[in-house]
């Protein structure tokens, strides 16, 4: 389940300053299989109301963690969950992502896919 994001969107809503194809893809855990696309400067993953990507799993907050998008490139960012967030099995506040990246929030586990750069 996705909602709409808090920033400025065209009408299928994406912002205009985010590359296509990059997307998040659930390897582990009751979503496994689900791939959401990047396609908006910020949004929210979490188990409550205030996420833009919601999940309904216990071991994560109601607004876990953050996937945003700047001129430095895309960015994962824990947003004082319960249980941290873990970037390549190491606990991050921030951290810039690379394709490949894996993510952990709670007992879900996501793996980065981003586009090649030109």
């Amino acid at each position: 389940m996705t909602r709409a994001g808090n920033v400025a969107e065209d009408a299928q809503g994406r912002s205009g300053s985010v590359p296509s194809g990059a997307s998040v893809r659930v390897m582990r855990g009751f979503y496994e299989g689900l791939e959401v696309p990047v396609d908006r400067d910020w949004f929210v993953i979490g188990r409550g109301r205030g996420a833009d990507v919601v999940l309904a799993e216990p071991t994560i907050s109601r607004v876990h963690a953050a996937i945003g998008h700047d001129d430095a490139g895309f960015f994962m960012q824990d947003l004082g969950s319960t249980n941290g967030t873990r970037v390549n099995g190491t606990r991050e506040a921030r951290v810039v992502l690379s394709s490949g990246d894996e993510i952990e929030l709670g007992k879900l586990r996501l793996r980065v896919s981003l586009p090649a750069e030109n």
